[in-house]
């Protein structure tokens, strides 16, 4: 699932590309995805993208048109979506309800370029949504504050007010956007910090290592992933500049040990047991609590 420093990359490889550009036309080829009516999506042929930018893990494209406010495309591109820019975009429409991974064609600029929106597998669950605020966009109204935004003071009265693991706090993004399940597994790992540790309990020092892992992991990642690449090499940059997450059964590159993993019904975290839990394995199940 695209998390912070992905979506943050794409929205500025995007910014470089389509800022100043006019909008040709939009297909919509999953009128699934489109969580609004009014304003239609055709009302973005004729204007101008004026930024492209992210709103938490919301890709947020902002489009002017002379006397008159202006309309933002948001994208959500859940766990499977992704952006392609192209000079030789088809002119030819996708077909609605067909089966290839287009959910979303914005043709912008010159005759050829702009940018599909895809959906690779079967669970279709990326969201598009046209809005005159993108405060109108529930979850976004709903979220908390960006992660990268917070301070070490602030981070620590959302800590102390919780008594939810830390893992689960990290990645709900009513309390803190931006962060999912791959950089949540980073930041703890270098914090040496039990995915099930409870948030108001953590010391002064744990706070400290939370918050300099945090803004590091994910800083770090963005500026990893905004390399000469662009968006075709990013999927796979940013599997290589993991260091725990899917890396179940290898060595920790810090210690040594073996990663583990704790397993649910639809998803799975890694920690190192020396790093992070003084050498005990999370017992495999939802409810888990540290095996004695």
């Amino acid at each position: 699932m695209p998390e912070l420093p992905e979506v943050t990359a794409i929205a500025n490889f995007l910014d470089e590309r389509a800022a100043g550009l006019p909008i040709r036309r939009v297909d919509v080829a999953s009128l699934a995805v489109l969580k609004t009516a009014d304003p239609p999506y055709t009302a973005l042929a004729g204007r101008i993208v004026s930024t492209v930018g992210r709103i938490g893990k919301y890709l947020v494209i902002t489009t002017g048109a002379d006397d008159d406010e202006p309309l933002y495309l948001v994208i959500h591109l859940s766990r499977a979506g992704w952006v392609r820019w192209s000079a030789n975009l088809s002119p030819t429409p996708p077909r609605p309800g067909g089966k290839g991974p287009i959910a979303l064609r914005v043709h912008c600029g010159l005759p050829g370029e702009g940018f599909d929106v895809t959906e690779a597998g079967t669970q279709k669950r990326l969201a598009v949504w046209l809005v005159t605020d993108p405060e109108q966009v529930p979850r976004i109204a709903g979220l908390g504050p960006d992660v990268l935004s917070l301070s070490r003071e602030s981070l620590a009265q959302i800590l102390a007010g919780s008594s939810a693991r830390i893992k689960n706090l990290l990645t709900d993004q009513r309390v803190i956007a931006g962060v999912g399940n791959a950089y949540s597994d980073e930041i703890l790992h270098r914090a040496r910090l039990s995915p099930f540790a409870t948030a108001k309990h953590l010391s002064d020092a744990q706070i400290d290592a939370l918050y300099e892992a945090t803004g590091g992991i994910l800083r770090e990642a963005i500026n990893r992933l905004e390399g000469p690449g662009g968006v075709s090499t990013m999927k796979a940059e940013k599997r290589s500049g993991l260091q725990i997450h899917g890396r179940t059964g290898l060595p920790c590159p810090v210690c040594g040990d073996t990663v583990a993993e704790v397993s649910f019904s639809d998803r799975s975290f890694q920690y190192c047991p020396t790093c992070q839990t003084g050498g005990r394995k999370l017992a495999d199940r939802r409810m888990s609590r540290l095996l004695k």
